[in-house]
């Protein structure tokens, strides 16, 4: 049997084991398709956790095509196969070996890459020829390795830009890279649903919360502790002690119900309608825009979600000051502009600054397709979302003084 390049592990003694988490975070490009897609799985065995996420993920019209790790046989993982029912032995075939497998649009290693730069590269290049235009590949790489494998997959990963996942609850804990080598078009992402993030730590089965807040929490928490031990009679820990509820708080992630009308443009963020107004920006083209902003208090929700599906082809930040959000001249903050493409023209989301908050993340580089109501951002500690869309192409449903809920309420429709 011919053993993939992909799962050629080597480096320090000990297994790299892919657990549900991770496995999950894997197949999300596979689970977030939702038209007919062909998928390859190297290096599967029977009873691993990828293969059953990448089983779960299958839809009527999917089919998967699986080669055996190295450690397996054909044989033995065909019965596993055959034993989860005849629906899933329609969707998915084993092949002995790689060279078997035919070109699909998501391929997926389901060992992770433990070598160095050169093997994985090596790696990379032998699975590259199996990707349709447009495919994304999608492989895992302990966090905690100075041989390589992590750093030549960052390099990959500027390509066409799909993401990188951290997932610290894996043993180890493991980047998973989603590279895409040749560009994929904007009408493909109407087809998807949001993307699943491990960086949001679900508290229940509603409600996360972002990394950024279980990172700061765990900064006061730490604070706290060095606090005791050096003022062990005074009451000064207590400060950053009850600090890390409110601070965690302030990043709580919530899943939301995206409308599924394909008219629909949603809010970008929580928050109370500043203004709806047309206007020229010359930034993103010579016609007039329809912009809707919207006003992020502190206690509002602030991760960003992608108003449309739409590809990401600009991203720029534009310098400026730190006024408060509500007042006209935070016009000229300091603002990050998401640029896409859609199948009704340009739309673009500035995630603005305001008067205490200093920081904008966002994560979809160029290249990157979003879903509509899709995370991609967040604003740390009150500011201002804007949505920019053709004003020829779409009519505004929302006016000044109306609260909206990000990914959820209809803030326009295409016309």
């Amino acid at each position: 049997m011919t053993q993939s390049p992909a799962v050629r592990p080597s480096g320090p003694p000990g297994p790299v084991r892919i657990g549900e988490r991770a496995a999950r975070t894997l197949v999300a490009e596979l689970a977030r398709r939702n038209d007919p897609k062909a998928a390859l799985l190297v290096g599967a065995a029977p009873g691993a956790a990828v293969l059953a996420a990448a089983i779960d993920a299958l839809l009527p019209g999917d089919t998967l095509t699986v080669v055996p790790a190295a450690t397996t046989d054909a044989a033995t993982l065909r019965e596993h196969v055959t034993a989860q029912g005849r629906w899933v032995a329609d969707r998915v075939r084993v092949v002995d070996s790689l060279a078997e497998a035919d070109a699909a649009e998501l391929v997926i290693a389901a060992e992770p890459f433990t070598g160095t730069d050169e093997e994985t590269r090596d790696a990379v290049d032998g699975l590259t020829k199996y990707l349709t235009d447009g495919a994304v590949l999608s492989v895992a790489a302990p966090v905690f390795r100075t041989d390589g494998a992590a750093a030549e997959l960052d390099r990959h990963g500027v390509l066409h830009g799909v993401r990188t996942d951290l997932v610290l609850r894996n043993s180890p804990p493991v980047r998973v890279h989603h590279l895409r080598f040749t560009p994929a078009s904007a009408a493909s992402a109407d087809q998807l649903a949001p993307a699943y993030r491990p960086s949001s730590v679900p508290l229940t089965r509603g409600m996360h919360i972002d990394s950024n807040g279980v990172a700061a929490a765990g900064i006061a928490l730490g604070l706290a502790a060095v606090a005791r031990v050096v003022r062990p009679k005074s009451k000064l820990w207590l400060v950053p002690a009850l600090a890390a509820v409110p601070v965690a708080a302030f990043f709580r992630d919530p899943q939301r119900d995206v409308p599924e009308d394909p008219s629909a443009v949603v809010a970008a963020a929580d928050g109370q309608v500043l203004s709806v107004q047309r206007l020229h920006d010359e930034r993103f083209g010579d016609g007039e825009w329809l912009r809707i902003a919207v006003f992020l208090s502190v206690l509002d929700v602030h991760v960003n979600r992608a108003p449309v599906a739409g590809k990401v082809v600009d991203y720029f930040v534009a310098d400026g000051g730190f006024v408060n959000a509500m007042k006209p001249d935070a016009e000229h903050n300091v603002a990050a502009y998401t640029v896409l493409d859609t199948a009704h023209g340009t739309v673009v989301v500035a995630q603005r600054t305001g008067l205490i908050a200093r920081r904008i993340v966002q994560r979809a580089p160029v290249g990157a397709l979003l879903a509509r109501g899709e995370r991609f951002g967040l604003i740390r500690f009150g500011s201002r979302t804007d949505v920019y869309l053709p004003a020829d192409a779409a009519a505004p449903l929302v006016g000044p003084g109306d609260k909206v809920v990000g990914g959820s309420s209809v803030i326009a429709r295409w016309s």
